[in-house]
């Protein structure tokens, strides 16, 4: 297949069901390649699935993130492009400098029983649920709502509010598809970064009457003792965008990762009680099925990617799934090995915009895989299931299982 076959089958149904074959025929090519002139390609001048290349444009801050024409007029936009994870520096170095402060380890090591709580409390929701022989929808018992509740307590959101918030995450992860570009999904993205803006205005008010040990007790407390340069309004877009990123990621890892483990059953089986299998077992699933599957960035200057000819301004998409299996890097890639050595995926990214949330997620999934199979060793899914019409955040929105016998 030529490149131009490779991505239209991407963009395709099909493809987004399964796109390792078509990220399997691009490594064929190289580790980059250019795309051919069309208009649903106008904005992006090569495709790279190298890890080794993409690795290093991630890392290299002068590849910058191009803001869309017009942003100023969409409030999806001005959200996303007043926050860390969508700005460059210096902006992003300054926003940056504000959530470290209070991303603290000690934090992050107060999480650990919160998550043990949330687990063992959706355990047993599943229990209850599934006797009998019971189906259970995994994801809406726990694959959301352990870290939609981890993040809640984490950051300071009223966890009665969560059904809420989820439809306006929803909406903003629609519109982000390189395909959600439509009328209708900007106009439920705008409205629910309006909704969203309003919702953490109010919050924030209340912290700063009523503060607590959360995140964002201790950012408003940073905020207003001064000697630090953000506004109010920056300090909520950030938060939107880190609530977000950091949550739905971890929904999927978890969604996604448990029919990869299920079809290894000696796995399954060794998990409770070995740390170190599961940490690897976090590792794997995040590379063999990365909820994240690509970003964008844009040329500094006039240069060359690999061979191809990248012009000042004109964007790279970087396929961090077709990375995360190069077979270059990775031998065997589309084997489950949970004890691979090996560099490190790009799940999360790398360089300037590594997610700021992944260590939270890398403990929720450390801490609840082995208490999951633990429960529920004989956990079985019970349907076909389908992902997400996304390629960039694909995931399993229903997953049907039986709980077996519970522990």
């Amino acid at each position: 297949m030529d490149v131009d076959e490779i991505l239209t089958g991407l963009y395709s149904e099909q493809g987004r069901q399964d796109p390792y074959p078509w990220y399997a025929a691009l490594h064929e090519h190289g580790p980059v390649s250019a795309v051919p002139k069309r208009a649903e390609h106008s904005t992006i001048t090569a495709v790279a699935g190298g890890y080794d290349l993409v690795d290093q444009v991630l890392r290299d801050p002068g590849w910058y993130k191009g803001a869309p024409p017009g942003w100023q007029d969409q409030e999806i936009l001005r959200t996303f492009l007043t926050s860390m994870m969508f700005i460059d520096p210096p902006d992003h170095t300054r926003m940056r400098a504000v959530f470290a402060k209070t991303f603290t380890p000690r934090r992050l090591g107060a999480l650990e029983p919160v998550i043990v709580r949330v687990v063992e409390d959706r355990l047993d929701r599943m229990a209850e649920a599934g006797a009998d022989g019971a189906e259970v929808d995994f994801v809406a018992d726990f694959a959301y709502p352990v870290p939609a509740l981890v993040m809640a307590e984490f950051i300071g959101l009223p966890a009665a509010d969560l059904a809420w918030y989820r439809q306006r995450v929803d909406w903003i992860d629609e519109y982000m598809d390189v395909a959600g570009k439509t009328p209708e999904r900007l106009a439920r993205a705008n409205q629910a970064a309006d909704e969203l803006r309003g919702y953490y205005r109010e919050l924030l008010a209340h912290r700063r009457k009523q503060p607590g040990e959360d995140l964002i007790s201790g950012l408003v407390e940073v905020l207003d003792a001064g000697g630090v340069d953000l506004t109010e309004e920056e300090l909520i877009s950030n938060l939107i965008v880190l609530f977000n990123a950091s949550f739905v990621t971890t929904v999927y890892m978890f969604s996604n990762g448990l029919p990869l483990l299920l079809a290894h059953p000696d796995v399954v089986a060794a998990l409770p009680g070995d740390d170190g299998l599961a940490r690897g077992c976090v590792d794997e699933v995040l590379r063999m099925e990365s909820p994240v599957h690509f970003l964008a960035r844009a040329a500094p200057h006039d240069t060359e990617l690999g061979g191809v000819p990248v012009a000042r301004d004109e964007n790279v998409l970087l396929l961090i799934a077709a990375a995360n299996r190069d077979p270059a890097r990775f031998p065997d890639p589309d084997r489950f090995d949970p004890h691979r050595a090996g560099p490190p995926s790009l799940a999360f990214g790398v360089g300037l915009h590594f997610c700021l949330g992944s260590a939270v997620s890398r403990l929720e999934g450390r801490l609840a895989l082995p208490r999951l199979f633990a429960r529920f060793p004989g956990l079985a899914v019970t349907q076909p299931y389908s992902y997400s019409g996304s390629l960039f955040l694909r995931g399993i929105d229903k997953l049907f299982v039986t709980t077996g016998e519970a522990r």
